[in-house]
C-alpha cells in the first residue's frame, strides 16, 4: 500500500453525496493517471460508494476516511475499502483496524501523537490538519527526531494545487492529501472532464521540483 501511494503521491478525499456518482468519479481519476482515492465516511453514500468502486475498478487502491470507530472500520472492509484513515489517533479504532487486517493512517499533529502512533506500529500517518499545525515548517521539526524510524506523512487540510510540490519535497511525505481536484460541487454537477483535467494537472504538480 505505502509503495502504491508513494508511487502516485496524490490520495484525493471524496465526499460523495450520491452512490450514482461512485463509478464516473472512478472512470474519471482513472482516466487521468491516478489509481489512488479515499471516501470519506462523512455521508450516508459513502459504504455502498465504496462497495461499488470496489467490485468494477479492483485496480484502484481505494481507501475509506474519517473512520471513527471500530464499526466504521469493520464496515469500510467488508465493503471493500482496502486501507483506512482518520483525522486523529484513537486507540480502540487503531485495534480494529490491525485486528480485521485493514491498513492503517491515524491522524496526528503533535510529536506525542506521533509516539503514540509509533507505539501501535503505525508508520504511515494522516497529518493532519496540516496547513492550520503548522505545515510545512511543522513537518520538517517532525522530520528531525522521527524520521530515522521510518515514519511517512499524508498531509491533508489546505494542501493545494499552490502548495502540494513544496510539501512533496520532503523526504518525511508519501502523499498529500487533496480535495481540491475533487470538488464536493463538481462531483453532485457530474463534472467528469474537469475532475480529470484537474487531476492531470495535480499530478504533473506532484512530478516536478518546487
Amino acid at each position: 500500500m505505502l509503495e502504491r501511494i508513494e508511487r502516485r503521491r496524490i490520495v484525493p478525499v471524496v465526499v460523495l453525496d450520491d452512490v450514482e456518482s461512485a463509478e464516473p468519479l472512478a472512470e474519471a481519476l482513472l482516466a487521468a493517471g491516478l489509481d489512488v482515492m479515499e471516501i470519506t465516511f462523512r455521508t450516508a453514500a459513502a459504504e455502498e460508494s465504496i462497495r461499488r468502486i470496489a467490485a468494477r475498478y479492483p485496480e484502484i487502491l481505494l481507501g475509506a476516511g474519517t473512520l471513527l470507530d471500530r464499526d466504521q472500520v469493520l464496515r469500510a472492509r467488508d465493503a471493500g475499502a482496502v486501507f483506512g484513515l482518520a483525522p486523529g489517533l484513537n486507540l480502540r479504532t487503531v485495534e480494529a483496524a490491525v485486528a480485521c487486517g485493514l491498513e492503517f493512517a491515524p491522524g496526528v499533529m503533535t510529536p506525542s501523537e506521533v509516539e503514540r502512533a509509533l507505539e501501535m506500529d503505525c508508520r504511515l500517518l494522516k497529518f493532519f490538519p496540516a496547513e492550520v499545525a503548522g505545515g510545512i515548517a511543522m513537518l520538517q521539526a517532525l522530520a528531525g527526531p522521527y524520521a530515522h524510524t521510518g515514519v511517512k506523512f499524508i498531509p491533508t487540510g489546505g494542501v493545494t494545487a499552490r502548495n502540494l510540490a513544496d510539501y512533496l519535497s520532503l523526504p518525511v511525505v508519501a502523499a498529500i492529501g487533496g480535495s481540491w481536484m475533487v470538488d464536493r460541487k463538481c462531483v453532485a454537477a457530474g463534472r467528469w472532464d474537469e475532475i480529470t483535467r484537474l487531476t492531470r494537472e495535480a499530478l504533473a504538480l506532484a512530478t516536478r521540483p518546487p
